[in-house]
Protein backbone atom coordinates (compact mmCIF):
# COMPACT_ATOMS: atom_id res chain seq x y z
CA UNK A 1 0.00 0.00 0.00
CA UNK A 2 1.29 3.45 -0.93
CA UNK A 3 -0.01 6.94 -0.18
CA UNK A 4 0.46 10.18 -2.06
CA UNK A 5 -0.61 13.76 -1.43
CA UNK A 6 -3.57 15.00 -3.44
CA UNK A 7 -2.84 17.12 -6.52
CA UNK A 8 -5.34 19.13 -8.54
CA UNK A 9 -4.79 16.76 -11.47
CA UNK A 10 -6.26 13.98 -9.29
CA UNK A 11 -9.69 15.63 -9.09
CA UNK A 12 -11.39 13.47 -11.73
CA UNK A 13 -10.02 10.18 -10.36
CA UNK A 14 -10.90 11.22 -6.77
CA UNK A 15 -14.49 12.09 -7.63
CA UNK A 16 -14.92 8.94 -9.73
CA UNK A 17 -13.87 6.80 -6.77
CA UNK A 18 -16.21 8.68 -4.41
CA UNK A 19 -19.09 8.17 -6.86
CA UNK A 20 -18.65 4.38 -6.91
CA UNK A 21 -17.57 4.04 -3.28
CA UNK A 22 -19.16 1.98 -0.53
CA UNK A 23 -19.17 4.77 2.04
CA UNK A 24 -18.68 8.17 0.38
CA UNK A 25 -21.18 10.96 -0.26
CA UNK A 26 -21.12 14.11 -2.34
CA UNK A 27 -19.54 15.89 0.63
CA UNK A 28 -16.36 13.90 -0.02
CA UNK A 29 -16.15 15.15 -3.62
CA UNK A 30 -13.46 17.64 -4.56
CA UNK A 31 -16.17 19.90 -5.96
CA UNK A 32 -17.81 20.19 -2.54
CA UNK A 33 -14.48 20.48 -0.73
CA UNK A 34 -13.32 23.19 -3.12
CA UNK A 35 -15.93 25.67 -1.91
CA UNK A 36 -13.78 26.14 1.20
CA UNK A 37 -11.17 27.81 -1.01
CA UNK A 38 -8.05 28.61 1.01
CA UNK A 39 -9.79 28.39 4.38
CA UNK A 40 -7.93 25.16 5.25
CA UNK A 41 -4.43 23.87 4.54
CA UNK A 42 -5.17 20.73 2.54
CA UNK A 43 -3.33 17.51 3.40
CA UNK A 44 -5.61 15.04 1.58
CA UNK A 45 -4.18 11.69 0.48
CA UNK A 46 -4.77 9.06 -2.20
CA UNK A 47 -4.13 5.39 -1.38
CA UNK A 48 -2.80 2.99 -4.03
CA UNK A 49 -2.17 -0.74 -4.01
CA UNK A 50 1.19 -2.20 -5.02
CA UNK A 51 0.09 -2.29 -8.66
CA UNK A 52 -0.58 1.45 -8.61
CA UNK A 53 -4.38 1.16 -8.66
CA UNK A 54 -6.33 3.76 -6.68
CA UNK A 55 -8.02 2.05 -3.73
CA UNK A 56 -9.09 4.89 -1.48
CA UNK A 57 -8.98 8.59 -0.66
CA UNK A 58 -9.04 10.51 2.61
CA UNK A 59 -9.88 14.24 2.82
CA UNK A 60 -7.64 15.84 5.45
CA UNK A 61 -6.69 19.38 6.46
CA UNK A 62 -4.76 21.05 9.24
CA UNK A 63 -6.87 21.95 12.27
CA UNK A 64 -7.22 25.77 12.14
CA UNK A 65 -7.01 25.85 15.95
CA UNK A 66 -4.00 23.54 16.34
CA UNK A 67 -1.28 23.37 13.69
CA UNK A 68 0.04 20.08 15.11
CA UNK A 69 -3.27 18.30 14.55
CA UNK A 70 -4.90 17.11 11.35
CA UNK A 71 -8.64 16.59 10.92
CA UNK A 72 -10.54 14.44 8.45
CA UNK A 73 -12.14 16.84 7.79
CA UNK A 74 -12.48 20.22 9.61
CA UNK A 75 -15.03 21.51 7.11
CA UNK A 76 -17.26 18.40 7.06
CA UNK A 77 -19.48 16.52 9.48
CA UNK A 78 -17.54 13.39 8.58
CA UNK A 79 -14.46 12.49 6.54
CA UNK A 80 -12.47 9.28 6.79
CA UNK A 81 -11.14 6.81 4.26
CA UNK A 82 -13.50 6.43 1.30
CA UNK A 83 -13.16 3.24 -0.75
CA UNK A 84 -15.04 0.96 -3.13
CA UNK A 85 -14.48 -2.34 -1.34
CA UNK A 86 -10.71 -2.59 -1.76
CA UNK A 87 -9.84 -1.68 1.83
CA UNK A 88 -11.41 -4.30 4.04
CA UNK A 89 -10.02 -6.00 7.11
CA UNK A 90 -6.23 -5.99 7.30
CA UNK A 91 -5.95 -3.91 4.13
CA UNK A 92 -7.64 -1.06 6.00
CA UNK A 93 -5.18 -1.52 8.86
CA UNK A 94 -2.33 -1.32 6.36
CA UNK A 95 -3.85 1.75 4.69
CA UNK A 96 -4.25 3.67 7.96
CA UNK A 97 -0.80 2.54 9.05
CA UNK A 98 0.59 4.16 5.88
CA UNK A 99 -1.50 7.29 6.46
CA UNK A 100 -0.17 7.53 10.01
CA UNK A 101 3.46 7.11 8.97
CA UNK A 102 3.09 9.66 6.17
CA UNK A 103 1.74 12.34 8.49
CA UNK A 104 4.22 11.48 11.26
CA UNK A 105 6.99 12.03 8.73
CA UNK A 106 5.57 15.46 7.99
CA UNK A 107 5.79 16.40 11.65
CA UNK A 108 2.13 16.26 12.70
CA UNK A 109 1.24 14.90 16.13
CA UNK A 110 -2.41 13.76 15.94
CA UNK A 111 -5.18 12.96 13.49
CA UNK A 112 -8.84 13.56 14.40
CA UNK A 113 -10.81 11.07 12.34
CA UNK A 114 -14.54 11.65 11.85
CA UNK A 115 -15.90 8.27 10.79
CA UNK A 116 -18.77 8.14 8.29
CA UNK A 117 -21.91 7.07 10.23
CA UNK A 118 -23.26 3.69 9.20
CA UNK A 119 -26.49 5.08 7.71
CA UNK A 120 -24.47 6.65 4.86
CA UNK A 121 -22.77 3.36 3.89
CA UNK A 122 -24.05 1.74 0.73
CA UNK A 123 -22.25 -1.40 1.89
CA UNK A 124 -21.19 -1.84 5.56
CA UNK A 125 -17.75 -0.23 5.78
CA UNK A 126 -16.80 0.18 9.44
CA UNK A 127 -13.42 -1.50 8.93
CA UNK A 128 -11.78 1.87 9.57
CA UNK A 129 -13.11 2.04 13.14
CA UNK A 130 -11.73 -1.43 13.87
CA UNK A 131 -8.40 -0.52 12.27
CA UNK A 132 -8.16 2.68 14.32
CA UNK A 133 -8.81 0.70 17.50
CA UNK A 134 -6.08 -1.72 16.51
CA UNK A 135 -3.64 1.11 15.82
CA UNK A 136 -4.12 2.65 19.24
CA UNK A 137 -6.61 5.42 18.45
CA UNK A 138 -8.95 6.62 21.19
CA UNK A 139 -12.61 7.45 20.71
CA UNK A 140 -12.64 11.09 21.82
CA UNK A 141 -16.19 12.07 20.93
CA UNK A 142 -19.50 10.37 20.20
CA UNK A 143 -22.58 12.25 18.96
CA UNK A 144 -26.13 10.88 19.02
CA UNK A 145 -28.11 11.57 15.86
CA UNK A 146 -31.89 11.15 15.61
CA UNK A 147 -32.81 9.04 12.59
CA UNK A 148 -35.98 7.59 11.08
CA UNK A 149 -35.59 4.22 9.37
CA UNK A 150 -38.21 4.07 6.61
CA UNK A 151 -37.90 0.29 6.64
CA UNK A 152 -39.34 0.04 10.16
CA UNK A 153 -41.08 3.27 11.04
CA UNK A 154 -42.64 3.66 14.49
CA UNK A 155 -45.73 5.77 15.23
CA UNK A 156 -45.29 9.49 15.78
CA UNK A 157 -46.13 10.99 19.13
CA UNK A 158 -49.50 12.72 19.06
CA UNK A 159 -47.91 16.11 19.77
CA UNK A 160 -45.76 15.86 16.65
CA UNK A 161 -48.82 16.07 14.41
CA UNK A 162 -49.04 19.59 12.94
CA UNK A 163 -52.80 20.10 13.28
CA UNK A 164 -52.51 23.69 14.50
CA UNK A 165 -50.32 24.76 11.59
CA UNK A 166 -52.83 23.41 9.10
CA UNK A 167 -55.72 25.05 10.92
CA UNK A 168 -53.95 28.43 10.79
CA UNK A 169 -53.26 28.08 7.09
CA UNK A 170 -49.50 27.44 7.02
CA UNK A 171 -48.48 26.34 3.52
CA UNK A 172 -45.38 24.32 2.58
CA UNK A 173 -43.34 24.98 -0.55
CA UNK A 174 -39.92 24.02 -1.90
CA UNK A 175 -37.31 26.08 -3.68
CA UNK A 176 -33.91 27.77 -3.41
CA UNK A 177 -35.68 31.15 -3.63
CA UNK A 178 -36.58 30.75 0.06
CA UNK A 179 -32.96 30.51 1.25
CA UNK A 180 -32.43 34.28 1.81
CA UNK A 181 -35.58 34.60 3.93
CA UNK A 182 -34.70 31.46 5.86
CA UNK A 183 -31.21 32.79 6.60
CA UNK A 184 -32.69 35.97 8.06
CA UNK A 185 -34.85 33.91 10.42
CA UNK A 186 -32.05 31.52 11.32
CA UNK A 187 -29.39 34.16 11.93
CA UNK A 188 -31.74 36.06 14.25
CA UNK A 189 -32.61 32.91 16.21
CA UNK A 190 -29.00 31.73 16.54
CA UNK A 191 -27.79 35.15 17.61
CA UNK A 192 -30.51 35.48 20.23
CA UNK A 193 -30.23 31.98 21.69
CA UNK A 194 -26.55 31.11 21.30
CA UNK A 195 -24.68 34.22 20.14
CA UNK A 196 -23.42 32.44 17.01
CA UNK A 197 -23.97 32.48 13.26
CA UNK A 198 -24.76 29.60 10.86
CA UNK A 199 -21.74 27.59 9.73
CA UNK A 200 -22.53 28.53 6.12
CA UNK A 201 -23.04 32.12 5.07
CA UNK A 202 -25.99 32.82 2.79
CA UNK A 203 -23.58 33.28 -0.12
CA UNK A 204 -21.99 29.88 0.57
CA UNK A 205 -25.24 27.94 0.79
CA UNK A 206 -26.52 29.62 -2.40
CA UNK A 207 -23.29 28.63 -4.16
CA UNK A 208 -23.49 25.04 -2.95
CA UNK A 209 -27.14 24.75 -3.91
CA UNK A 210 -26.28 26.02 -7.40
CA UNK A 211 -23.48 23.46 -7.66
CA UNK A 212 -25.60 20.60 -6.28
CA UNK A 213 -29.22 21.47 -7.19
CA UNK A 214 -30.34 17.84 -6.91
CA UNK A 215 -28.58 17.34 -3.59
CA UNK A 216 -29.47 20.47 -1.60
CA UNK A 217 -33.07 21.63 -1.16
CA UNK A 218 -34.91 24.24 0.88
CA UNK A 219 -38.40 23.54 2.24
CA UNK A 220 -40.33 26.53 3.59
CA UNK A 221 -43.34 26.99 5.82
CA UNK A 222 -45.30 30.08 4.76
CA UNK A 223 -47.90 32.02 6.73
CA UNK A 224 -49.71 34.68 4.72
CA UNK A 225 -46.91 34.48 2.18
CA UNK A 226 -44.10 35.06 4.68
CA UNK A 227 -41.51 32.43 5.59
CA UNK A 228 -41.95 31.46 9.25
CA UNK A 229 -40.11 28.10 9.22
CA UNK A 230 -37.65 26.34 6.96
CA UNK A 231 -35.44 23.29 6.59
CA UNK A 232 -32.38 22.81 4.38
CA UNK A 233 -32.02 19.21 3.23
CA UNK A 234 -28.89 17.41 2.03
CA UNK A 235 -29.65 14.33 -0.08
CA UNK A 236 -27.30 11.38 -0.36
CA UNK A 237 -28.03 7.97 -1.86
CA UNK A 238 -29.61 6.48 1.28
CA UNK A 239 -30.21 9.46 3.52
CA UNK A 240 -32.35 12.59 3.58
CA UNK A 241 -30.54 14.78 6.10
CA UNK A 242 -31.86 17.97 7.72
CA UNK A 243 -28.76 20.16 7.76
CA UNK A 244 -30.47 23.33 9.00
CA UNK A 245 -33.84 24.18 10.53
CA UNK A 246 -35.18 27.58 11.53
CA UNK A 247 -38.43 28.97 12.90
CA UNK A 248 -39.52 32.53 13.67
CA UNK A 249 -41.55 33.51 16.76
CA UNK A 250 -44.66 33.59 14.55
CA UNK A 251 -43.80 30.16 13.20
CA UNK A 252 -43.26 28.84 16.69
CA UNK A 253 -46.69 30.05 17.77
CA UNK A 254 -48.26 28.43 14.70
CA UNK A 255 -46.27 25.19 15.13
CA UNK A 256 -45.07 25.57 11.55
CA UNK A 257 -41.81 23.60 11.90
CA UNK A 258 -43.48 20.21 12.58
CA UNK A 259 -45.53 20.72 9.40
CA UNK A 260 -42.35 21.44 7.41
CA UNK A 261 -40.68 18.37 8.86
CA UNK A 262 -43.72 16.24 8.03
CA UNK A 263 -43.29 17.34 4.42
CA UNK A 264 -39.54 16.64 4.46
CA UNK A 265 -40.03 13.17 5.90
CA UNK A 266 -42.63 12.44 3.22
CA UNK A 267 -40.15 13.61 0.56
CA UNK A 268 -37.58 11.09 1.76
CA UNK A 269 -40.15 8.31 1.74
CA UNK A 270 -41.34 9.24 -1.77
CA UNK A 271 -37.76 9.34 -3.06
CA UNK A 272 -37.22 5.86 -1.55
CA UNK A 273 -34.42 6.91 0.79
CA UNK A 274 -33.68 4.46 3.57
CA UNK A 275 -33.22 7.01 6.36
CA UNK A 276 -34.28 10.50 7.40
CA UNK A 277 -31.69 12.12 9.66
CA UNK A 278 -32.43 15.07 11.94
CA UNK A 279 -28.75 15.30 12.89
CA UNK A 280 -27.44 15.25 16.43
CA UNK A 281 -28.55 17.18 19.52
CA UNK A 282 -25.23 17.24 21.34
CA UNK A 283 -23.09 19.93 22.90
CA UNK A 284 -19.78 19.78 24.74
CA UNK A 285 -18.03 17.43 22.29
CA UNK A 286 -20.86 14.91 22.54
CA UNK A 287 -20.98 14.78 26.34
CA UNK A 288 -24.14 16.87 26.77
CA UNK A 289 -27.50 16.07 25.20
CA UNK A 290 -29.89 18.93 24.50
CA UNK A 291 -32.83 16.98 25.85
CA UNK A 292 -35.51 19.34 24.57
CA UNK A 293 -34.17 19.19 21.01
CA UNK A 294 -33.69 15.44 21.22
CA UNK A 295 -37.25 14.98 22.51
CA UNK A 296 -38.62 17.10 19.64
CA UNK A 297 -36.93 14.86 17.07
CA UNK A 298 -37.90 11.68 18.87
CA UNK A 299 -41.60 12.57 18.62
CA UNK A 300 -41.38 11.95 14.87
CA UNK A 301 -40.38 8.34 15.52
CA UNK A 302 -36.61 8.83 15.33
CA UNK A 303 -34.19 6.44 16.98
CA UNK A 304 -30.50 6.85 17.79
CA UNK A 305 -27.46 6.50 15.55
CA UNK A 306 -23.96 7.28 16.83
CA UNK A 307 -21.31 9.32 15.04
CA UNK A 308 -17.84 8.41 16.29
CA UNK A 309 -14.74 10.60 16.39
CA UNK A 310 -11.31 9.01 16.86
CA UNK A 311 -7.96 10.58 17.69
CA UNK A 312 -4.94 8.73 16.35
CA UNK A 313 -1.47 9.56 17.69
CA UNK A 314 0.87 10.01 14.74
CA UNK A 315 3.87 8.07 16.01
CA UNK A 316 6.20 6.15 13.75
CA UNK A 317 5.95 2.37 13.93
CA UNK A 318 2.99 0.18 14.92
CA UNK A 319 1.45 0.59 18.36
CA UNK A 320 1.40 -2.37 20.70
CA UNK A 321 -1.62 -3.82 22.44
CA UNK A 322 -1.76 -4.38 26.19
CA UNK A 323 -0.57 -7.95 25.61
CA UNK A 324 2.50 -6.67 23.76
CA UNK A 325 1.33 -7.89 20.36
CA UNK A 326 1.57 -5.59 17.38
CA UNK A 327 -1.57 -4.88 15.30
CA UNK A 328 -0.37 -6.92 12.33
CA UNK A 329 0.37 -9.90 14.54
CA UNK A 330 -3.03 -9.71 16.23
CA UNK A 331 -4.75 -9.49 12.86
CA UNK A 332 -2.89 -12.46 11.39
CA UNK A 333 -3.74 -14.64 14.37
CA UNK A 334 -7.37 -13.58 14.23
CA UNK A 335 -7.45 -14.36 10.54
CA UNK A 336 -6.12 -17.87 11.08
CA UNK A 337 -8.63 -18.50 13.83
CA UNK A 338 -11.42 -17.13 11.65
CA UNK A 339 -10.43 -19.44 8.82
CA UNK A 340 -10.70 -22.43 11.13
CA UNK A 341 -14.31 -21.63 12.05
CA UNK A 342 -15.37 -20.55 8.58
CA UNK A 343 -15.52 -17.07 9.44
CA UNK A 344 -31.70 25.23 16.39
CA UNK A 345 -29.78 24.40 13.55
CA UNK A 346 -30.82 20.78 13.56
CA UNK A 347 -27.22 19.68 13.21
CA UNK A 348 -24.61 22.06 14.54
CA UNK A 349 -21.67 20.15 13.09
CA UNK A 350 -20.23 21.82 9.94
CA UNK A 351 -21.57 20.61 6.62
CA UNK A 352 -23.71 17.63 7.41
CA UNK A 353 -24.66 15.14 4.81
Amino acid sequence: MQVRAYRETDREAWDALVARSWNGTFLHSRRFLSYHGDRFQDESLLLFDDEGRLQGVIPVAVDPRDSARLVSHPGLTYGGVVHAGGLRGMRMVEALHQVRDHFAGRGFARLLYKAVPLIYHRVPSADDSWALFLLGAQRCRCDLASVIDYGCEVPWARRARPHKARRLGVQVDEGAQYLPAMWVVMEAALQQRHGVRPVHTLEEILLLQAWFPGRIACVAGLLEGELVAGVVLFRTGRVMHAQYAAVSPEGMAARALPLVFEHCIAMGRQEQRRYFSFGHSNEGEGRILNQGLHAFKSKFGAGGVVHEFWELPLVSGPAESESGERPGEVGVLAGRSGTDVGTVPVDRTPHGS
